[in-house]
């Protein structure tokens, strides 16, 4: 599958992201699973999505979700089997869906066989794959750094024989030595091992943090991080590129990569390393027509100097679901703005959601959903932190379960026909109206409107192009053209505003007012 001008398919795809655990559960423990994923593959068909990410689905403790990878060649058991994969990759191509597997580079498991082995022998060679150093102070029980972790709290733990290990997560995740050529060697053959399973390709979790400073200097203002988008880095992905330009179908390499400088930020997407990157600008701004302006255009300047495509997303299994944040006073998200608990409307929240579904879908690039978006389901915020299986609560006090809360299928009551027994996370009973089922043939449901939008995103000329130009319609309104004839408009202030000139609306999130476009709607016109 490709573009409709001819491109790459990753270069303007629709990409849907399955957490694995909570898309659908077909043995009935209250876990998802991959035949769980297959039962359902076509509601996915019926939305109209060009791609799957899934979230990791390989042998693991589970200590972060998956992220502590034990085996990357397997399939944990509670998900099914490698055979199950397999053949839900086929299932997947059958009806025209690609699929893209997520590896996490930076760390494995402390259950890995090459962590296990290095802990038993401080001779063995699997030490040299790590960071293991002595401490400081005079018996070397002093932490080699005083570095904070990317969940909060120590990166490092200390070893019976008195070293110590690098963890930028938790201590079940250390630290791999990508200064190892068996590290890199062993990364390029687990990329062989899934595209020769037909996998499209590859999301890289953490990708900029695989290097660190050898020195170990603490993190000071003003000068270079010692672990954070460190040079070398590109040479790995410079490598993994001839690994995917290497095969046929175009096989795509996508990083998630949190990067506030631009123009880094760009360099991991030159002709010769990631096809694509996560672009977390957008999603973390506010409900400000300036300041999403400001975010597109940063954006799309970044990605031109290097000619690689721009990615659009609005949630995902790490941050507060969008209905949530966009029904808030405060509409941003950070991590280290936690917006646990503060009062949301989801009316307005949900609103505002639709409008962003068409802002999303109709900028130049490839748009990510992640599950639950097409549904309008929000955040979870009535977990009990008892039932919390996210270890960031317990290092940084903030909890992502809500956002990872199992889909609902069908019914009036949880578990919605996600599973026969209860499920792993509590769905809210609120939730009875935002099941597919309570939402499939309802003209006005967020599934609807998702489904017309992919559908007319594929039919349009207008969003088949590159260019795109802004329109000046009013200070508090987003609107830009697509090609000669397609516009977006979308109204984010506190009155109607008469619509530009057009011959038809092709698709709007909410009742128009006549010629008149309310607020916190967006449009989706042909114009004259």
């Amino acid at each position: 599958m490709s573009t409709t001008d001819g491109g790459p398919w990753w270069r303007s795809a629709v990409i849907y992201q399955v957490y694995p655990r909570s898309f659908a559960d077909a043995n009935g423990d209250g876990i998802g699973d991959i035949d769980g994923i297959r039962a359902h593959l076509g509601h996915l068909r019926d939305l109209g999505i060009d791609a799957i990410w899934m979230s990791p689905w390989y042998p693991s403790p589970m200590a972060d979700a998956g992220y502590d990878v034990a085996d990357f060649r397997d399939i944990d058991p509670v998900f099914g089997t490698l055979a199950g994969a397999e053949a839900l990759v086929e299932e997947a191509h059958a009806v025209g869906i690609r699929m893209i597997v997520d590896i996490v580079p930076n760390h494995i498991s402390s259950e890995h066989p090459w962590f296990k082995a290095a802990l038993a022998a401080p001779s063995a060679k699997e030490r040299d794959y790590f960071w293991f150093r002595p401490g400081r102070g005079a018996n070397g029980d002093e932490m080699p750094t005083d570095w904070r972790g990317e969940f909060g709290g120590t990166t490092w733990t200390r070893t019976p024989d008195g070293l110590w290990y690098l963890h930028l997560f938790t201590p079940e995740q250390p630290d791999l030595n990508w200064d190892h050529p068996d590290v890199r060697a062993e990364f390029e053959s687990i990329l062989r091992f899934w595209f020769d399973r037909g996998v499209d390709g590859i999301r890289i979790d953490s990708a900029a943090l695989l290097f660190k400073d050898k020195d170990l200097p603490e993190v000071r203002d003003g000068a270079p991080h010692p672990f954070h988008d460190l040079d070398e880095v590109h040479d790995v992905y410079r490598a993994w590129r001839r690994v995917a330009d290497s095969y046929d179908g175009d096989r795509a390499l996508i990083g998630e990569v949190w990067m506030p400088d631009v123009e880094r930020f760009a360099n991991y997407l030159r002709p010769d390393e990631l096809h694509a990157a996560f672009n977390f600008d957008l999603l973390g701004c506010a409900w400000d027509p300036a300041l999403m302006r400001a975010s597109i255009d940063r954006t799309l300047d970044a990605h031109a100097a290097v000619g690689a495509p721009a990615t659009w997303v609005l949630s995902n299994h790490d941050v507060t679901r969008h209905v949530t944040r966009y029904g808030r006073e405060d509409t941003t998200f950070s991590f280290d703005n936690n917006l646990d608990g503060t009062p949301v409307d989801l009316e307005l929240g949900t609103r505002r959601a639709r409008a962003a579904a068409l802002l999303s879908l109709s900028l130049p690039g490839a748009t990510y959903l992640y599950q639950g978006d097409e549904l309008g389901l929000w955040e979870n915020e009535n977990i009990p932190p008892s039932s919390f299986q996210d270890p960031m609560w317990a290092r940084r006090g903030h909890s992502r379960d809500g956002c990872r809360v199992p889909l609902p299928w069908s019914g009036d009551e949880p578990p919605f026909g996600f599973s026969t027994a209860s499920p792993w996370l509590p769905q809210p009973p609120e939730w009875k109206g935002l099941t597919v089922e309570a939402q499939t043939g309802d003209p006005n449901s967020m599934l609807s409107l998702y489904r017309s939008a992919i559908a007319l995103r594929r039919e349009e000329p207008g969003l088949h192009r590159a260019e795109m130009a802004w329109l000046d319609l009013h200070p508090q309104v987003l609107a830009y053209c697509r090609g000669a004839n397609f516009a977006c408009v979308v109204n984010m202030s506190g009155a109607s505003i008469p619509l530009p000139d057009h011959e038809t609306s092709l698709l709007a999130s909410g009742p128009l007012d006549g010629d008149r476009l309310p607020p916190d709607t967006a449009v989706w016109l042909r114009l004259s």
